[in-house]
């Protein structure tokens, strides 16, 4: 195991390190950097624990062995020792597996009706109402940026910010948990508008972005931002707003276009529009950042092609069903309900097979 510990040495300075700065008061004045520091530490207090623990056990295995010579009772004791050394070995090797930098991030999430018209749209209601009560059962903060309601209550089209309280560790973070969601959910059921009875077809898009923080890393420059402001409409098209509140930001580098209208603020709308915009202005870059690099792209269960169909909700069959993993349950309307971590785990637990595997070959 000599070469975990040259691999892991590294990383226990940076911690230490990291811990003498966060002791510092003037690191806080900042809160952009208190805020990455504080991720970061997060991130490596895994490793400085199972690192901890694996020496621990070693050193109790040495001992033993050296003891099993004079009395039996530290030679019985060798095996199980021995057991536990190479599960504490294997724990640390697979945390020392780099993990997607991004975990521990905030995520915009956005849900976008697609074929089915009415029906797509009612569906991406119910689609954001399991998230919602996901995230409220995970403790998450959420916070709807922008939304294009239908008259009959669905979403044309919404964001949603959704934050964790306080500095997760990574596998906790909401991209951690979010990241595998983005991609086509198709829905399968007799729809509201349907009076025959019959069952239909239709989809809704979600993407997800680890939500960006300018301070740290995104200097949006302004002067490459064209805003136009116009009057905000409600479903149907009908005017909501007698004053030019709403915001258009076009990014003119990349051509990306953001619209916010739910504030009757000019200035908050234009704060929403800035925090989708930068979200996909980092998504877009490591997208082709992860486009180069090959082997990282092979470890990625969630692909770049936002219209891979991801999952079926049958509604009939009462049947959630993920298509990349293979996971199927009979207990849609609990899913509904916000009790999606199953089903969410089952790419976590692909993802991360697939990483260690490729770590070890």
């Amino acid at each position: 195991m000599a070469e975990a510990f040259a691999a892991v040495q590294p990383l226990l300075d940076e911690y230490a390190d990291i811990e003498k700065q966060l002791s510092d008061p003037s690191v806080h004045a900042d809160a952009g950097r208190a805020r990455t520091l504080g991720r970061r530490f997060a991130e490596l207090g895994r490793v400085v624990a199972a690192h901890h623990e694996w020496e621990e056990i070693q050193g109790d295995l040495e001992a033993a062995r050296e003891m099993a010579a004079a009395d039996p009772e530290f030679a019985a004791e060798v095996p199980g020792l021995e057991a536990q050394a190479a599960a504490a070995t294997s724990k640390l090797r697979s945390i020392l597996i780099p993990r997607d930098p991004d975990d521990s991030r905030d995520v915009i999430l956005e849900i976008k009706s697609g074929e089915g018209g009415e029906e797509s749209a009612l569906f991406a209601g119910d689609l954001l109402k399991m998230y919602l009560k996901f995230a409220e059962n995970k403790g998450w903060k959420a916070q709807v940026l922008e939304a294009t309601e239908t008259d009959m209550g669905g979403y044309k089209d919404i964001s949603v910010a959704l934050k964790y309280k306080g500095n997760p560790q990574p596998e906790d973070g909401v991209w951690a948990q979010l990241k595998y969601e983005g991609g086509v959910h198709r829905v399968q059921r007799v729809p509201a508008t349907e009076s025959q009875g019959r069952i239909h077809t239709s989809a809704a898009g979600v993407l997800v972005y680890p939500e960006a923080e300018e301070v740290e890393e995104l200097n949006l420059d302004m002067n490459e931002v064209r805003v136009d402001v116009y009057r905000s409409s409600g479903p149907g098209g009908q005017s909501v707003n007698t004053t030019d509140s709403a915001v258009r930001l076009t990014h003119i580098p990349t051509g990306i276009v953001v619209s916010c209208q739910n504030e009757k603020s000019q200035l908050q709308n234009k704060e929403s529009a800035l925090r989708i915009l930068r979200a996909r202005i980092l998504a877009a870059q490591k997208e082709e950042a992860d486009a180069e690099a090959s082997d990282m792209r092979k470890s990625q269960i969630r692909t770049v092609d936002r219209s891979e169909r991801i999952r079926t909700y049958n509604y009939p069959e009462n049947r959630i069903a993920d298509h990349r993993t293979g996971y199927k349950a009979y207990n849609l309307d609990t899913v509904l309900g916000g009790e999606l971590q199953p089903v969410i785990q089952s790419a976590i637990d692909l993802d991360e097979a697939t990483r260690l595997a490729a770590h070890e070959d």
